[in-house]
């Protein structure tokens, strides 16, 4: 594995996603019980069959992305980064190589442009575009 010479693209922690077992439950424990606001909440996937929902405390930069499990239980452990280059972020990881990282970003419907990488350890860190500048 080579060190990265590149400086990194990625400019902050915007989405740590957890995997619930149930989106509408975790939406109404964090936003009635807590007090967060739903920042999203929105269907993707070839016909809609995922959804994508954000929640944040009021004022949060960093949002709380509620997931159904993956491999059939909820848990394990995923860090949403953003960057405004996707591309050249995964590019960049690329030429460093010994990485597990998706062959190439992608963008569904509904969902920002990302490409995934695992850690040693199979934890995931997803790489997410950044939403526009307010």
């Amino acid at each position: 594995m080579t060190t990265a010479t590149t400086p990194t693209t990625v400019t902050n922690i915007g989405v740590v996603m957890f995997t619930v077992a149930d989106q509408d439950a975790a939406i109404a424990f964090y936003r009635d019980t807590l007090g967060w606001e739903v920042r999203g909440d929105t269907s993707f996937g070839e016909n809609g069959e995922h959804r994508w929902v954000e929640v944040a405390p009021p004022g949060s930069r960093t949002r709380l992305a509620l997931n159904p499990p993956m491999f059939d239980e909820p848990g394990g452990s995923s860090l949403g980064v953003e960057t405004t280059d996707v591309v050249g972020e995964h590019r960049r990881l690329v030429a460093i190589g010994g990485i597990d990282l998706d062959p190439e970003p992608m963008r569904t419907p509904g969902a920002p442009l990302m490409f995934m990488l695992r850690d040693p350890d199979g934890n995931m860190v997803v790489v997410v575009e950044a939403p526009p500048a307010d």
